[in-house]
C-alpha cells in the first residue's frame, strides 16, 4: 500500500511537471505569434462578410497611410502646390534636383517608420491601407524598366505590419495615366488610364508584379485595383463604362499569379457610385466606397446596402474622415451598426485634429508656402526676386524631416475617441 501510494504521488508529480510544461511551451507558441495569426490561412469571404482565417466574420478597423508614398499638398499646408509633381517641382526650384531626390527619400523613411507602425496597433487598429503612386515601381517615361524604392518600401512596411500583428491592403492611388484626372492621383488634368491603352497595360502589369510578390503573404490581405476612379465631373460619365472591363482585366491577370488574395474594387464618382457594376465575376470581391462631407447617419449607406443585398458580396467603406470629431464618430457608428468594416483618413499630417499623430509646421514653412502660392504664375524672372534662399529652405526641410517622426508627434485623442479607440496609458 506505502508502495502504491509512493508511486501515485511520483506519478502524479510527473503529470504535474508535463502539464506545466505544455502550458509553457503554449504561451511560448503564443509569444511568437502577432496579435493578427498571419501565418494561420488567408483572410477570405463568407457570404456578404470577410472572413477571418478561421472563418469568424472580421471586422476591419483600418488606417490610411495617406501622405507618404503619395504626398498630399494640403498635407503641408500647400493649396495649389497639390501633388507630389508639383511639389517636386517647387523643391527642385527651391534647393535644386539633388536636394530634391535626397530630400524625398529621406522623407519616406522619417514619414512612417516601424515606430508608426507599431503605435498604430497599440491604439486598437487591426489593418492599415497604403496607398501608393505608380511612379515608385516605374518610370513614367521608360516602360517596362522596375525601380527597385517602391517593391522596398513595400516589402519594409509589410513586415512591420506582420511583426505588429497588423493586415495590409495595398492601394494603387496613382495610376499610369491616372485615374481621377486630380492630384490624388499625381497625374495630368485627364484620367487618361481610360483613354490610353499602354497605361492600362501598364497598371496590369505593376498588379500582377505585386501579386506575384505577395501572393504567399498572409498579411496583405487584399489588393485595391484604383482609388477614387471617374470623378463625376461634366463629360466624365463616359469613363465608366470602361471601369468595371479593366477591373476585369486586373483581376484575371493576378488570379494567373495569385487565387487566393481579396480584390478590391471602388466604385466611380470618387468610390460613391456602384451602379458602373454588374454581378460579381469573381469569388473574392470586396467592393468599397468612400465617404465625405455628408450625411454620417444610415441613410446614406442605403445605396451600398442594397448592392450589398443585391449579389451578397462583402463592403469596406475604405475611406472617409477630414471632419469634426462628432461627424466621424456618427458616421464610424453608423458602418459598425451594419457590420461594414473601414479604414479613416489619414494617420499623419501637419498641424491638424483631424488625423491620428500630427506635428508642428517647421518655423519658416509659411514662407515656403506664401511663396508658393503667391508666385506659382509669375515669370522666372519675378520668381526669382522673390524666392527664398536656398539655406533656408533646406533648413526649413531638414525641420520638417525631423517634426514628422513619430516621436515628435501628438496623438489626436478626439480622432481616437471618435473611432472607438483610445491612446493606451503612458503612451
Amino acid at each position: 500500500m506505502v508502495l502504491q501510494a509512493t508511486q501515485f504521488f511520483h506519478r502524479e508529480a510527473f503529470m504535474k511537471k508535463l502539464c506545466a510544461l505544455g502550458i509553457l511551451l503554449i504561451l511560448f507558441s503564443f509569444a511568437c505569434v502577432p496579435c493578427f495569426a498571419a501565418g494561420h490561412g488567408f483572410v477570405s469571404l463568407k457570404g456578404a462578410e470577410i472572413a477571418a482565417p478561421g472563418g469568424s466574420p472580421l471586422l476591419l478597423k483600418g488606417i490610411s497611410l495617406g501622405n507618404w508614398l503619395l504626398p498630399e499638398g494640403y498635407m503641408l499646408k500647400f493649396e495649389e502646390i497639390s501633388s507630389p509633381r508639383l511639389l517636386n517641382d517647387l523643391l527642385c526650384e527651391l534647393v535644386g534636383p539633388g536636394e530634391a531626390r535626397r530630400f524625398w527619400k529621406d522623407y519616406r523613411a522619417a514619414y512612417i517608420s516601424k515606430k508608426d507602425i507599431m503605435l498604430i496597433r497599440k491604439l486598437g487598429f487591426n489593418m492599415i491601407r497604403v496607398p501608393f503612386n505608380y511612379r515608385l515601381f516605374t518610370p513614367e517615361d521608360h516602360p517596362g524598366i522596375w525601380l527597385d524604392e517602391g517593391f522596398t518600401l513595400l516589402d519594409q512596411v509589410v513586415s512591420w505590419a506582420q511583426e505588429a500583428g497588423l493586415m495590409v491592403i495595398l492601394d494603387m492611388h496613382g495610376a499610369p495615366g491616372g485615374q481621377t484626372g486630380e492630384n490624388i492621383d499625381d497625374g495630368w488634368g485627364t484620367p487618361w488610364l481610360f483613354e490610353s491603352p499602354e497605361c492600362q497595360e501598364r497598371t496590369i502589369a505593376l498588379w500582377k508584379k505585386l501579386a506575384e510578390r505577395y501572393k504567399a503573404s498572409r498579411t496583405v490581405i487584399g489588393y485595391e485595383l484604383l482609388n477614387e476612379p471617374v470623378p463625376d465631373f461634366e463629360g466624365y460619365g463616359r469613363y465608366e463604362a470602361s471601369l468595371e472591363p479593366l477591373y476585369r482585366r486586373i483581376t484575371e491577370a493576378i488570379r494567373t499569379v495569385d487565387r487566393d488574395h481579396l480584390i478590391i474594387l471602388g466604385g466611380s464618382r470618387w468610390c460613391t457610385n456602384f451602379e458602373c457594376f454588374g454581378k460579381p465575376f469573381d469569388s473574392k470581391l470586396v467592393y468599397t466606397f468612400h465617404h465625405y462631407w455628408a450625411d454620417p447617419s444610415e441613410k446614406s449607406l442605403q445605396k451600398a446596402l442594397a448592392f450589398r443585398e443585391k449579389y451578397g458580396v462583402p463592403l469596406w467603406m475604405g475611406e472617409s474622415g477630414e471632419n469634426t470629431d462628432q461627424w466621424i464618430e456618427a458616421y464610424r457608428k453608423s458602418l459598425e451598426k451594419h457590420r461594414i468594416g473601414w479604414s479613416f483618413w489619414p494617420y499623419k499630417k501637419m498641424d491638424s485634429p483631424s488625423c491620428v499623430a500630427t506635428f508642428p509646421k517647421p518655423r519658416v514653412w509659411e514662407e515656403l508656402v506664401s511663396y508658393a502660392e503667391k508666385y506659382r504664375g509669375a515669370s522666372w524672372k519675378e520668381r526669382r526676386l522673390h524666392r527664398p534662399s536656398p539655406q533656408m529652405c533646406r533648413k526649413a526641410l531638414d525641420e520638417l524631416l525631423e517634426k514628422a517622426k513619430v516621436e515628435h508627434c501628438i496623438i489626436n485623442r478626439g480622432f481616437l475617441k471618435a473611432l472607438g479607440l483610445e491612446e493606451p496609458a503612458g503612451q
